[in-house]
């Protein structure tokens, strides 16, 4: 089976069954968060601890990706999503109930490498159901994954305020993803994009270039989720229950961005759509760091999640058709180096914070973003 083959026309209930992997994975990484300030709470743990603690979550993601990729090529996405969707599944409730650092350690691992497979299986399978459709789709898949997030953070914050346990909460949310995947699992797709016997290639300099730019993309929301609430704190004395709001204004302009992103995509083209969304998350960074009144910061936040909201979806569909390696590994060398800049980001936006301040900190992270223009054309051409 190769990418050229990709998969069989699907019905409407496959493309829904397609579709609901990237919104349960959302949903997923959205329960977690929730869980963080109860689980330090539960294990004592000071501010360095918990970074390290979060480090496991990306850590087990990085290491599960290359094997999730060579699975997905052997036993298919839907071995691999179904493995991986139990993973999370059994995980979260152990998540809201473990006290020990250790215990948190390896189900936090455990967890992030169940989403890590799951990440590169629903990013092959969307990859293979673009191709065979013959347009745009990837960026409304990754829509679902943002609306998937938004939806059970909500969700459990609801539960949370009206006095839920952190065990009941995400126990919703666990019996709503199990459910939803044992309905929709026998529907996904049950080969990979490539050829089994396919030899192991090494990353081709076009991967590892998109891989890069996945990390700067991954950086900059990971410069979103961590540091705009400080940054809007210090420089503009907001509140800090209220400065979190920047993030909420961000993800809802992501999600905007990526649901429109195919219709975008097909009408400008991918060339236009990664030089205009660079663009835009530099004007963003420009606006939402250097001007006072809060509906001009606020737009700059908006415009941020909007520029950067297609950028991993069509740079997952630019990898896929390369040749140099199998389509799975490719996207899963992207995931993977993307998933570093989550990772190692907040920490170097620490250190250059405290080099030359958070306000030019964050302009540089912005200014990271010509790399996307000034490349788009050239990996076009490759």
């Amino acid at each position: 089976m190769t990418i050229a083959q990709s998969v069989k026309t699907p019905t409407l209930i496959h493309l829904l069954s397609y579709r609901l992997t990237f919104l349960l994975s959302g949903m997923a990484l959205g329960a977690w968060a929730p869980l963080v300030p109860f689980a330090r709470e539960r294990a004592g743990l000071e501010e360095a601890q918990l970074g390290l603690l979060l480090l496991c979550f990306g850590l087990g993601s990085m290491l599960a990706m290359p094997l999730a990729g060579a699975l997905t090529t052997r036993k298919g996405c839907r071995f691999v999503s179904i493995g991986g969707g139990l993973l999370i599944c059994m995980m979260l409730p152990l998540l809201a109930t473990l006290s020990s650092f250790g215990g948190l350690a390896v189900a936090l691992a455990v967890f992030g490498a169940g989403l890590g497979s799951i990440d590169v299986a629903m990013n092959v399978q969307g990859l293979m159901v673009e191709r065979d459709h013959g347009r745009p789709l990837m960026s409304g898949f990754h829509g679902l994954f943002s609306l998937g997030g938004i939806a059970s953070a909500s969700l459990m914050g609801l539960l949370l305020w009206g006095g839920a346990s952190p065990l009941l909460a995400v126990s919703v949310v666990v019996v709503i993803v199990a459910a939803t995947l044992l309905w929709h699992g026998r529907r996904l797709v049950p080969h990979g994009a490539d050829d089994p016997a396919a030899p192991f290639a090494r990353p081709s300099a076009k991967v590892l270039v998109i891989g890069v730019l996945c990390f700067i993309a991954l950086l900059v929301e990971g410069a979103i989720l961590d540091w705009s609430a400080v940054f809007l704190n210090r420089a503009h004395q907001i509140d800090l229950s209220i400065a979190g709001g920047a993030y909420a204004v961000f993800s809802l302009a992501m999600a905007a961005g990526r649901f429109s992103g195919d219709y975008l995509r097909k009408r400008f083209g991918a060339v236009n759509l990664l030089i205009g969304g660079g663009l835009l998350v530099m004007l963003g960074f420009a606006m939402a760091v250097l001007l006072q009144p809060w509906p001009l910061f606020l737009l700059g936040f908006a415009l941020i999640g909007l520029g950067l909201s297609n950028t991993f979806p069509v740079y997952c569909s630019v990898v896929g058709e390369q040749k140099a390696m199998p389509a799975g590994l490719a996207i899963a060398v992207i995931t993977g180096i993307g998933y570093c800049g989550i990772l190692l980001g907040p920490a170097l936006i620490g250190f250059a914070a405290h080099a030359i301040g958070l306000r030019n900190a964050l302009l540089c992270v912005g200014a990271l973003l010509l790399a996307q223009v000034l490349s788009a054309r050239a990996l076009a051409r490759s």
